[in-house]
């Protein structure tokens, strides 16, 4: 018989959750108090909160047949909030998480989370980030929020509003591989019948891979904006353009490169690739600016350039092909249009 979190109390399921999580260097009071307390050395703090809900954001089960256990949920909990940290160009500290539970939820998978959460932050490259504790509710569906903390050790943050005309465009990370993992796992293809290929990308949607070092080293290289690409590069960056006030265009050739990557994929399901690439989110890769003359970071990728504005305003251009003004909102990932 399953053990569900109705059969246990709230302390007796803390129990269980506690030791599961990953305490770092930053933690000098984790669980157990009414709050923790973390070392802020920089006497600056970064801070960002993302949420997942249960058929928004993931389902438990994928009409491919796959199920969404507690550590893929757990694992991308973790990397979409430290990516959004690394973004800053800033090192995570500490990370809490409020769970929303039904009372049917197994207590396996509860454990399950609190795992993957620790194992997708030291994994990722962020061992000094600790899992100070959090919050616990019942409710309809799932929802677990995160939130996490940084340091920028010294450094300027990097923001979205710093562009400048004549600058780069580089991204850092995966691009268009969540997304075609995606459309595998809303696909009618068994998981048991995957490429491999197919099974890359439907890993990399269950488990992405943001690359967590990538953050403070454009920092360091003196990126002039940065952001994290979570709802596709398009989208993303409209937002660069519209707080930079510039436009940004891309390559053609260099992100058709990108797109070819993802053929195997995309011709089993009849999609283009390159929409992949240009509208798919959740890959938490980089997209960055940095001065004409700079030299990228390792693992950094230019795909363009920060052109003037013209009289319609910022936008984001594919060899000069205009999409969609910024002010509009490129396509890509909307919470509320879909």
């Amino acid at each position: 018989m399953t053990l569900t979190v109705a059969q246990l109390s709230e302390s007796e399921l803390l129990a269980r959750i506690f030791p599961r999580l990953h305490a770092g260097s930053s933690m000098l009071l984790g669980p157990g108090d009414d709050a923790a307390i973390i070392a802020t050395p920089d006497g600056r703090t970064v801070i960002s909160i993302d949420t997942q809900v249960q058929d928004k954001d993931f389902r438990l089960l994928w009409p491919n047949g796959s199920t969404s256990n507690g550590y893929d949920v757990g694992w991308k909990a973790a990397a979409q909030n430290l990516s959004d940290i690394n973004a800053m160009g800033a090192v995570a500290t500490a990370m809490v998480i409020s769970l929303t539970l039904p009372r049917t939820t197994p207590v396996t998978w509860v454990e399950q989370l609190a795992e993957g959460l620790s194992a997708a932050t030291v994994a990722l490259g962020a061992p000094q980030c600790s899992i100070a504790g959090g919050d616990l509710s019942g409710g309809n569906e799932l929802v677990i929020t995160v939130a996490v903390t940084g340091s920028l050790e010294g450094l300027a943050p990097v923001l979205r509003s710093g562009a400048q005309v004549g600058d780069q465009i580089a991204v850092c990370g995966n691009m268009g591989r969540s997304a075609a993992g995606w459309a595998l796992y809303e696909s009618s293809i068994l998981p048991s019948a995957h490429t491999p290929e197919q099974a890359a990308a439907a890993a990399l949607f269950a488990r992405p891979e943001p690359p967590l070092t990538a953050g403070p080293a454009a920092a360091r290289a003196g990126a002039t904006a940065m952001m994290d690409i979570s709802d596709g590069l398009l989208r993303d960056a409209s937002r660069i353009a519209t707080a930079s006030k510039v436009s940004l265009d891309l390559e053609g050739t260099v992100v058709r490169e990108l797109a070819r990557g993802l053929e195997g994929c995309a011709v089993e399901l009849s999609q283009d690739p390159l929409s992949w690439v240009l509208t798919g989110g959740e890959d938490h890769g980089l997209l960055s600016t940095f001065p004409a003359a700079a030299t990228l970071p390792e693992g950094f990728l230019r795909i363009g350039s920060v052109v003037s504005m013209d009289a319609a305003g910022p936008a984001v251009t594919l060899d000069g092909q205009y999409f969609k003004s910024a002010g509009d909102g490129a396509l890509g990932w909307d919470h509320f249009a879909v």
